[in-house]
C-alpha cells in the first residue's frame, strides 16, 4: 500500500478531491460526501477491467455523512467495497431504481427532486437530483426511458456554500444546458470526462463525455472551477487527462480546469 493510499484525508472547510475513477470526496459545509465509491482493487470486474487502486481506501476515507450513487449497475461506478461503504454511511441518495435495489439507508430522487441534508452549522444542504444521459442522445431508450440505464447527476447547494454539479456518466451536451438553464449560478463541477466505450454499445460511441464534450459542458456551465473524473483507473476510458488538458486549452478554459486527482485537494470559492 502506498503512502498516499494509507494516509486519510483531513477535513476541508469546502474542497473536492478525486480518487481514481469516478469517486470524489466533497467536503462543505461541515458534511463529507463521496460520490460514486469505488474501492476494489485492480484486476477484472465482469466485462470491465479496474487498472489501479483507488488512490485512498475506504478506511482512510474517513466517517462520511453521505454517499451520492448516479448509478448501481455499473462496477466502476459501484463495486462490491463501494457498496458496503455506501450502505454503512447514514444516507445514500440515488436514483429511485437505484435506491429501491440498494435500499435502506438510500433515498431516491427523481431528476428535478431534492433532499435536504442537515449541516453540522445548523443549516441546510439541498442536494437537487438532476437528468444523465448515460450514451449517445439519439440511442434506444429503455422502458424508463433511459440510455444505458438509470443514471442520476447532482446538484449540491445551500446558504454560504458554492454550489457544485457532479455529473454522473452524462453524455449528453443538451442536458447540461438544461441542467444550467434550471440552475444558472454552479460554482463548480465535477465532469465524468473520459470518454468510456464498450464496442458492444451503441457502436462504441462514447458512454460518457468525452474531452471535447466536457470542455463544452464547462463553457455552457460557466463554471469557475471544473474538476475531472472518471478517465483513469479502468481499461475502458478512451481518453485521459492529456486529452481533457488539450480540449480545455483549445477552448480557452484552461483557467478552469482544476485537477484534483488521487487525493490532493481542489479548494472551492462561492
Amino acid at each position: 500500500m502506498t503512502e498516499t493510499r494509507s494516509a486519510g484525508l483531513p477535513r476541508q472547510e469546502s474542497a473536492i478531491t478525486v480518487l481514481g475513477g469516478p469517486t470524489a470526496v466533497i467536503d462543505l459545509g461541515g458534511l463529507r460526501i463521496v460520490s460514486d465509491p469505488t474501492f476494489d482493487d485492480a484486476g477484472p470486474h465482469g466485462y470491465l477491467t479496474k487498472t489501479a487502486d483507488t488512490a485512498v481506501d475506504e478506511d482512510s476515507v474517513g466517517p462520511v455523512d453521505l454517499v451520492l450513487v448516479s448509478h448501481d449497475t455499473h462496477p466502476d461506478n459501484l463495486d462490491e467495497r463501494g457498496r458496503a461503504f455506501a450502505k454503512a454511511a447514514p444516507l445514500i441518495l440515488g436514483g429511485p431504481l437505484a435506491a429501491g435495489r440498494l435500499g435502506s439507508p438510500a433515498v431516491g430522487l427523481a431528476p428535478w427532486t431534492s433532499h435536504s441534508v442537515p449541516r453540522p452549522d445548523g443549516g441546510d444542504l439541498t442536494v437537487l437530483a438532476v437528468p444523465a444521459v448515460h450514451g449517445p442522445e439519439d440511442a434506444e431508450r429503455d422502458a424508463d426511458g433511459n440510455v444505458n440505464c438509470e443514471v442520476t447527476g447532482f446538484v449540491l447547494s445551500g446558504q454560504g456554500l458554492p454550489t457544485v454539479y457532479i455529473s454522473g456518466d452524462n453524455a449528453s451536451i443538451r442536458t447540461v444546458a438544461e441542467i444550467s438553464r434550471r440552475v444558472p449560478d454552479i460554482d463548480a463541477a465535477v465532469l465524468h470526462a473520459g470518454a468510456a466505450r464498450v464496442p458492444a454499445k451503441f457502436d462504441g460511441r462514447p458512454l460518457s463525455l468525452d474531452s471535447r464534450a466536457a470542455a463544452a459542458a464547462a463553457a455552457v456551465l460557466g463554471a469557475d472551477t471544473v474538476v475531472p473524473a472518471h478517465y483513469d483507473a479502468w481499461a475502458h476510458f478512451t481518453e485521459g487527462l492529456p486529452e481533457i488538458e488539450l480540449a480545455f486549452r483549445e477552448a480557452g478554459l484552461s483557467s478552469v480546469l482544476q485537477v484534483a486527482a488521487h487525493g490532493t485537494w481542489v479548494q472551492l470559492t462561492r
